[in-house]
């Protein structure tokens, strides 16, 4: 146990404690299974040295934060994802969430868009707008953002497949409002590793695919600078059911798959990895959570510095936007998801997040409300201004729990990332089924946990009501559907054909070929040419890739 003085403590005073009054018959575990101590002490981090393993706020290894001054000089970038219906309903949502305070854009697309069909083809029945906003062409995206100016705003857009195509309609759009592309600012999530993995909308073999995030990094060092050409993504994954620490590995495993090909494709490692960010979820365990974001931050400076000799500080932070998890949040008794959201939160502003999305209270059940997305938005305001958390940098510092789980969770992460790299690397292991498994068999391991009653979810396996909360819930209809089919099926019909033609033939060739797709993909689109199109000829080029099951 440590010193003879812990030690001691145990025996006398713990256990005779014990053995007057027995501890709950709870399950005292992280998400791995790993046993949470009943107490920390000095013993338990004798082994760090705070130079080397923690350090200041704004220096290498960045453990405490990227910034010097962390919230004290700049508040994380409020950042509720929204989409849904068309594009001028979430035209009007995202105005709305503005006039509430919001601080960034989250585009969230529907599932059509994500793996590359227009609304009218057959396959997208009853798709349409559904779970985001559905973008077939620059005309979407002019409604999608009319009245707001895209240099005063920052973007976040959640797409992964198409991303290179709709970063080339927000471009264009940009230039139409006489924006420069070297003035707009955000993130395009540009992850398709993780898709194979835990959420499926791929539609390109993982090569070609890879091509396309890196075409992103290239073009946009030399024209977008200010952009953010990947978020990493370990948020779904958490949410397919992986722990704390398979999130970080698989999510940092990616990220040195990206960094890896940028660099083969002719790139200098300090022009473009400082743009790279990272999206994490933000689950319910407070510490474990805190600890995962300190330790992702000292574990990618080491990866950067050491393993790609990245000579500049800003390529060694991890930067990172955090979402709550949804997989949390249950149908039974919503309004309590309103604190298990706000512990997430609390959560990823105590571990350094850079931007938030909090989920909202009825998204168990339907798209969010316009009620619930500003109860959500308001909990973030609330913490920013009314709870203190962000008046000192990294405030759980020197915590021995914190410590020690920031430890712990950087050794199961770097055994895990020891396991990809000896099977060839990310792309190898998820080719193999590996990091798939392994999320499936803590999927697993948690249900069966919870049907024991091992893991309490309030309202759902205790503490149940006999009658269900009734709210209102948002409902998109099927006019918005027909609506978006009419919009595309009148673009094709007005606009210059032939130019939309010559343009899908240029990018055939270049395809085909080794040049950048991105300037290409820009001309597809100020033609007017639709994402499905688009696609279409890049199914001729790449193929698409089917996955195997893993079990």
């Amino acid at each position: 146990m440590g010193s003879a003085a812990k030690s001691e403590w145990q025996e006398k005073v713990y256990e005779a404690a014990i053995k007057r009054a027995p501890e709950r018959q709870a399950q005292f575990t992280r998400s791995s299974g790993a046993e949470v101590a009943p107490l920390y002490t000095p013993e338990d981090i004798s082994g760090m040295d705070y130079g080397r393993d923690i350090g200041y706020p704004g220096e290498y290894p960045f453990t405490r934060g990227v910034q010097p001054t962390m919230y004290r000089g700049r508040l994380w970038t409020m950042r509720q994802y929204a989409g849904f219906a068309s594009a001028e309903e979430s035209n009007r949502r995202y105005r709305y969430l503005i006039e509430q305070g919001q601080t960034g854009l989250s585009v969230a697309f529907d599932l059509p868009t994500q793996i590359g069909y227009d609304s009218d083809h057959p396959i997208c029945a009853g798709e349409v707008g559904m779970v985001g906003v559905p973008i077939c062409s620059l005309q979407d995206m002019e409604v999608l953002f009319q009245d707001i100016p895209l240099d005063k705003v920052s973007t976040s857009m959640t797409i992964n497949a198409t991303a290179p195509i709709l970063l080339a309609m927000y471009i264009a759009l940009g230039k139409k409002q006489g924006v420069a592309p070297a003035e707009l600012n955000g993130t395009i999530q540009n992850d398709i590793l993780k898709e194979y993995i835990a959420r499926g909308t791929y539609i390109f073999p993982p090569k070609p695919s890879l091509r396309l995030t890196t075409d992103i990094f290239q073009y946009c060092g030399e024209h977008v600078p200010p952009w953010n050409t990947i978020s990493v993504s370990g948020y779904h994954m958490r949410d397919a059911g992986a722990t704390a620490a398979q999130e970080l590995a698989f999510t940092l495993a990616h990220g040195i798959a990206y960094v890896q090909a940028a660099i083969d494709a002719g790139l200098d490692v300090d022009r473009f990895a400082g743009r790279v960010s990272f999206f994490f979820a933000s689950d319910n365990n407070l510490f474990e959570e805190v600890a995962k974001f300190r330790a992702a931050r000292r574990l990618w400076a080491g990866i950067m510095r050491h393993r790609f000799e990245a000579k500049q500080d800003r390529s060694c932070m991890l930067r990172f936007h955090t979402q709550t998890a949804g997989s949390t949040l249950t149908a039974q008794q919503p309004d309590n998801n309103i604190v298990r959201v706000t512990i997430q939160a609390l959560a990823a502003i105590l571990g350094g997040t850079q931007s938030l999305h909090t989920c909202s209270r009825d998204e168990a059940l339907a798209l969010p409300s316009e009620e619930a997305v500003q109860i959500s938005l308001r909990t973030q305001q609330v913490l920013a201004y009314e709870s203190g958390v962000a008046d000192s940098v990294d405030p759980l510092a020197g915590s021995y729990l914190v410590e020690s789980l920031t430890n712990e969770i950087e050794a199961e992460a770097k055994a895990y990332l020891d396991k990809i790299e000896k099977m060839g690397g990310a792309l190898n292991a998820i080719e193999q089924g590996f990091p798939q498994r392994q999320i499936h068999e803590s999927s697993y391991r948690y249900q069966r946990e919870f049907e024991a009653e091992k893991r309490v979810v309030v309202g759902v396996n205790k503490f149940c009501s006999p009658q269900p909360s009734a709210i209102s819930l948002l409902r998109v209809s099927q006019d918005e559907q027909e609506k978006q089919k009419a919009r595309v099926t009148e673009l094709r019909r007005n606009r210059d054909n032939a130019k939309v033609a010559q343009s899908l033939e240029k990018l055939e060739r270049v395809a085909r070929g080794s040049e950048n797709t991105m300037p290409t993909f820009i001309e597809c689109v100020e033609a007017y040419a639709t994402l499905g199109e688009i696609c279409d000829v890049l199914r001729r080029v790449f193929g698409e890739y089917k996955q195997s099951v893993a079990f």
